[in-house]
């Protein structure tokens, strides 16, 4: 079922208006659905599990408590508010129909389409071992994330009335799990909490005694960024108190233990922010799948054999024009996409519209009339950058990524691009001011504990290791473990 469909005149010739669906309202979803939203020979709907859009690289801002919810995120439907021709569904999608094109949501209710966009993104991997997911919470939603910040707050609540010295250790003692931009913005901000924030806050512990473990499976954090950034980052991290242990996989996770192939860290909370995979939508297309579980597409982001469907962002396998390595799932490459699929979709119907020529039926391969003219998609590489905390950060950027820059001009660069990238006026002041705020006063304003607060997980046992005298273990190559990943 749909809403009923319309005619638009075009000359003199009336077309009716094509269904366009598209699936995510992150990144990819919305910038392709902004593209389109004028257009007035499409009917767009936008489905997503969520009412809002997230701007996910500032989500371990909230997990930390520098920043709240709602500046991070806004309605989808306050984004699209104007445009009268695009309806918002918060659903789930269950299945795609390809050959009848379309979809299937999670109550039963069916919707056709013309064009289909696919734009789900990406959840948590925890490779194969689904039983460490409530042992070491991922950070890929608001929720996740307003979790973590009780779990890092409560930490210091437990120990504050802690009568044990070791239990006092157990609860200040943290673990996350992957050197790639998420977990080390994370592990900085953890220690800017321990070591500034709330250094004055407590009577009977001793923040700044706080133990951050940072565990990469790969031979060095940032893997993603040249390797003498990748070095900056180590060195900052370690002056900030942050144990780095490159080449460790992780071999088992227990509550309260990570066993690892250099060794074993005990700590109240694990945080897991070592890889994604697609969402799992993808596997339940039957189209030809990358071995990461990506969705293989041609070189215009369509399926082969069906023109008229997209995929983009984190679950898509892209190449670039004539071959090479598929392109990464970050942020700019599924803006990009969908700046690239919205932009086709309207020039494709402006031009059918005017000549007459939409027949209506998508199942062909020639269901656009200009399936074989369109421009294969070319990814514009402007950077990468992370942070590690208070002007400490890397940044990559220029022709082959000449360009690099660390230290305080590094952190200045990130804060105003992605002060940029927020959506909404509002929030881009109020970030701003957020920052200039905790720059000038080393406070946090977001120290809340809200929600269920079921601390039993974090309770020790009767054997806690002091981790600044651990001994590693000898690693072992033959061992299984994950791989830590990149944002």
């Amino acid at each position: 079922m749909t809403r009923p469909k319309g005619s638009v005149k075009s000359g003199q010739v009336q077309v009716r208006a094509r269904e366009v669906l598209v699936v995510g309202g992150g990144f990819g979803g919305v910038r392709a659905v902004k593209e389109m939203a004028k257009e007035p020979h499409l009917h767009i709907t936008l489905i997503d599990r969520n009412n809002h859009h997230l701007f996910q690289p500032l989500l371990y801002q909230v997990a930390t408590a520098g920043l709240s919810p709602g500046e991070i995120a806004v309605p989808i439907r306050t984004i699209f508010s104007r445009y009268s021709a695009v309806q918002i569904l918060m659903m789930n999608v269950d299945r795609v129909n390809l050959a009848e094109q379309k979809i299937i949501l999670s109550g039963g209710k069916e919707y056709h389409y013309d064009y289909l966009l696919l734009a789900c993104g990406a959840e948590s991997n925890y490779f194969g071992h689904p039983e460490w997911e409530p042992l070491a919470p991922s950070l890929k939603s608001i929720r996740d994330a307003l979790d973590i910040r009780r779990r890092i707050l409560s930490a210091y609540e437990q120990a504050e009335s802690s009568a044990s010295e070791e239990e006092k250790r157990f609860q200040l003692s943290f673990v996350v799990v992957g050197g790639g931009p998420t977990g080390v913005e994370l592990a900085g901000a953890i220690s800017e909490i321990a070591n500034t924030t709330l250094r004055s806050d407590f009577r009977n512990i001793f923040p700044e005694s706080t133990m951050i473990n940072l565990l990469e499976a790969g031979p060095r954090v940032l893997s993603s960024f040249a390797s003498e950034l990748s070095a900056r980052a180590r060195d900052d991290l370690a002056q900030m108190k942050v144990n780095v242990h490159e080449n460790c996989r992780v071999l088992s996770i227990q509550s309260g233990v990570v066993k690892t192939t250099s060794g074993e860290f005990r700590a109240a909370n694990i945080f897991w922010t070592a890889g994604v995979k697609p969402s799992a939508l993808a596997a339940s297309l039957g189209v030809p799948l990358d071995r990461q579980g990506r969705v293989i597409v041609k070189e215009d982001l369509s399926l082969p054999q069906h023109p008229n469907v997209f995929v983009i962002g984190d679950m898509a396998h892209a190449e670039p024009p004539g071959g090479g390595e598929a392109l990464p799932g970050v942020a700019a490459v599924a803006m990009q996409q969908g700046s690239y699929v919205g932009s086709l979709i309207r020039r494709e119907i402006h031009g059918q519209a005017t000549s007459g020529q939409w027949t209506g039926q998508a199942t062909s391969g020639k269901a656009t009339g200009q399936a074989n003219l369109r421009l294969p998609f070319t990814y514009l590489d402007k950077g990468t950058m992370a942070t590690i905390g208070r002007k400490r950060a890397v940044v990559q950027m220029g022709p082959h990524q000449r360009f690099r820059f660390t230290g305080f001009l590094a952190w200045l660069l990130w804060l105003f691009v992605h002060v940029a990238y927020l959506i909404g006026f509002r929030n881009k002041i109020i970030v701003l001011f957020e920052w200039m705020w905790s720059y000038l006063t080393f406070s946090k304003g977001a120290r809340l504990i809200v929600g269920h607060q079921p601390l039993d997980h974090q309770i020790m046992d009767h054997q806690v290791v002091d981790h600044q005298h651990q001994r590693p273990k000898s690693k072992s190559k033959s061992e299984p473990g994950t791989d830590g990943g990149s944002f």
